[in-house]
């Protein structure tokens, strides 16, 4: 054990917010979150209590009301709007501001007493001193107005009666202006500080004012907070000081050690510094991307936060959040931005950002827009980013004191030449035009395309490199054993390449003759060889979910798993397919997930049981890789795409048109485009995989349709609904494709 000086430590952070420690004490605790928990559990509520906090909050301070109202407290939003500028409004407890107010909620029905409430009901009022949605500043003279003059500001409401505190969210405002508790006294200030330093996590504190920190009730203790305790009889002591009283468990000393470095870099640039150069960079891109127009003249940028023009601009963060418009004036959606923009090496954060209030205040939804969202399906961290016409959410870029502007003009660039409509020279083609593009066919014109299958690939274990066949039977799920296996790792999680890279050296052919699959990979010497019919290798059976689809699936002994595991370079099991059935029910959105063939049998297939990929689509492709800047240029092949039918023959992107297709004499329907994502961009070159910007980044400007960036197109086989492997029915090398559009 050794004895670290941590309250140096609180010192730091107590001067960081000029907070004198005679008047503040800190602590520690394991987030900003904790920290704000911690204030909704041992508040003194009461029946007559009222919770009080702005429209613009994030969750973990909107949790507080769940304390609040199981306690018969009030709890009520409310929008504030200054009249004066930043500088007036400083000047007075009175300055003129206006407090709209929401609904009051209750969750208990409680009788209010009919006299005035005496000195020991108390109130809290929470607000951030900066919204991580909108990057809005609040005025922290709000500290001094709800305690002094709260009978004004709520017009003589019976919810401002008795004492209020008022609680401070600067986790996000912190970094570039910390308050002031010198002059803005406020009664509970939360800090998270990886949002200072970028480190570390799981670490933030609350400063309480003192005579805040006597008022809260705590029930539970544990050993690090009680000076004395009796096991057998009801009796304990509780510590002394603040610290001591509230700090559980054993505190991450360690992490609390860190922040020592974090701070002197902070006192090193000057915070004030770090606040002028993160608000220039802002600016720069907000005047930017509001100047944006496409090619008809239409804006392409909507920015949230400066709306208002009762808000100077000086009083907005170092954030910009917006969303996009197309040239018809409907939206981008932000997982379509936050897509593009990973491929170009830029990380955004998308959604709501956790401020539902903020989120519904600036994008303009309605309590019915909301409960219809949520009808249709979206909850938090979904791919539902459009929905009735509307964003459900926004993108938000943020700055901090290791951004530069090289920083800010890759950003710009990106939303340039991802988002803006220019004129035809330019190159800017979306996929409704794609068809419009010359590709030089000899010997078609007036004639019908002819189409053959020129390769047929099988892929027995999901996310495995599969083999490539001149002629496979058909079965019930499509090519017979195609991805009738996966790996799962001891956390249940389903093995794919973009996780486990080395998924990709693994290589397997099914020999039907021998009834034997063989796998292979460069880190086990011995192949492995399992047998199609045999159960020697069964051990036990699994249930699986994966895209909507309910699987029963075996195992196999120790040997096999001990393999793999070796091969993937973690601990993992192999599983197979032995039945699979739809579970998911469709919504009034229409929605059902990513699997799109939900009337048939599936192995472990991602959305359909065959990807068809046309050669000349995928040359087309190619020439736009040739004539693009970059150097040296990058050539696909059709089985990057891991494709189980490859076809020749007619114009790049027909496939797009066909409803339903026939391959000699067995008949497909086509179930539309196939939905490309980051794994196309992965290439394994010397025994390493790299992952590259490439195709993906081509596709997307001229293959992308309302977030979705689609090549080659999802084929259900029509005789699946036998059962077993069909004997008559094989698909050959060679055999003709007949593609029939009336059936699209």
């Amino acid at each position: 054990m050794f004895d670290f000086p941590l309250h140096c430590n609180c010192g730091q952070v107590l001067d960081f917010c000029n907070a004198s420690p005679r008047d503040y004490k800190c602590i520690f605790t394991s987030g900003a979150t904790a920290a704000l928990k911690l204030v909704g559990e041992a508040f003194p509520w009461s029946s007559q209590s009222s919770f009080m906090y702005t429209m613009e909050n994030h969750n973990s301070v909107l949790g507080i009301r769940e304390y609040a109202l199981n306690k018969g407290a009030a709890a009520f939003a409310i929008d504030i709007e200054e009249a004066g500028h930043h500088g007036e409004a400083s000047k007075s407890p009175a300055s003129p501001i206006k407090v709209l107010q929401h609904p009051i909620q209750r969750r208990n029905e409680v009788r209010l007493l009919e006299e005035e409430p005496t000195g020991n009901v108390y109130n809290l009022f929470a607000f951030p001193s900066e919204c991580n949605f909108s990057g809005v500043r609040f005025n922290l003279n709000l500290v001094r107005i709800i305690k002094e003059d709260s009978g004004r500001i709520l017009k003589g409401s019976p919810n401002c009666k008795g004492c209020w505190m008022v609680l401070i969210d600067a986790a996000k405002g912190c970094a570039t202006d910390p308050p002031d508790l010198s002059k803005y006294q406020a009664d509970f200030v939360v800090i998270s500080f990886y949002k200072l330093f970028g480190y570390p996590t799981g670490l933030g504190a609350l400063i309480v004012r003192n005579e805040a920190a006597k008022l809260l009730k705590k029930t539970y203790f544990s050993g690090g907070t009680v000076a004395a305790s009796i096991a057998d009889i009801d009796f304990f002591k509780r510590r002394d000081s603040v610290e001591e009283f509230f700090e559980d468990g054993t505190i991450s000393f360690l992490s609390i050690a860190s922040i020592h470095h974090g701070f002197k870099i902070l006192n090193t640039l000057t915070v004030s510094a770090i606040s002028r150069h993160t608000a220039s960079l802002a600016a720069y891109i907000r005047n930017t991307m509001l100047a944006l127009r496409h090619e008809n003249g239409y804006g392409v940028c909507t920015l949230y936060g400066m709306h208002n023009s009762k808000v100077p601009c000086d009083k907005l963060g170092p954030i910009v959040s917006f969303n996009l418009k197309r040239p018809d004036g409907s939206w981008f959606g932000y997982r379509e931005v936050e897509k593009l923009a990973s491929l170009s090496g830029i990380q955004l954060r998308t959604g709501c950002f956790c401020n539902p209030g903020a989120c519904a205040k600036y994008l303009g939804l309605s309590h019915l827009d909301l409960l219809s969202n949520i009808e249709a399906g979206h909850i938090c961290w979904d791919d539902h980013d459009i929905l009735h016409g509307k964003p459900t959410g926004a993108v938000r870029v943020s700055f901090g004191y290791m951004s530069t502007f090289e920083d800010a003009m890759k950003f710009l660039d990106f939303i340039v030449s991802s988002f803006v409509s220019l004129p035809a020279h330019s190159g800017h083609v979306y996929l409704s035009s794609a068809r419009s593009i010359p590709f030089p066919i000899e010997g078609l014109q007036g004639e019908t395309a002819r189409y053959n299958l020129r390769s047929i690939t099988i892929y027995p274990i999901k996310s495995c490199a599969g083999f490539t066949i001149s002629s496979w039977p058909l079965s019930s799920t499509g090519l017979l054993y195609d991805r009738e296996w996966l790996l799962k790792d001891l956390n249940g999680e389903i093995l794919t390449q973009k996780k486990v890279l080395e998924m990709c050296f693994i290589n397997t052919f099914i020999d039907l003759d021998l009834g034997t699959l063989f796998v292979e990979s460069p880190r086990c010497k011995v192949k492995l060889q399992i047998k199609l019919k045999s159960d020697s290798y069964i051990a036990g059976r699994d249930e699986i979910d994966l895209h909507a689809q309910r699987y029963e699936a075996q195992g196999y002994n120790d040997e096999v798993n001990i393999w793999f595991s070796k091969a993937v370079g973690r601990p993992c099991t192999l599983l197979r397919c032995s039945g699979s059935k739809s579970y998911f029910s469709l919504n009034k959105g229409g929605s059902v997930g990513i699997c799109r063939d939900v009337e048939t049998r599936l192995n472990f297939v991602n959305e359909a049981q065959f990807l068809l990929i046309s050669e000349e689509s995928v040359s087309d492709l190619n020439n736009r890789l040739s004539s693009s800047i970059q150097r040296p240029p990058i050539q696909v092949n059709p089985l990057r795409f891991r494709p189980n039918l490859v076809i020749s023959g007619g114009e790049p992107y027909a496939e797009d048109e066909w409803g339903s297709i026939k391959i000699g004499n067995k008949y497909f329907r086509s179930l539309g485009g196939c939905n490309r994502c980051q794994m196309i961009n992965l290439t394994p070159q010397a025994g390493e995989v790299q992952r590259l910007k490439e195709p993906l980044a081509t596709l997307a400007s001229y293959r992308r349709v309302k977030g979705k960036i689609s090549f080659g197109i999802l084929l259900r086989y029509e005789n699946s609904n036998k059962v077993g492997q069909d004997t008559d029915s094989w698909l050959q090398v060679g055999e003709e494709v007949h593609p029939d559009k009336d059936l699209i």
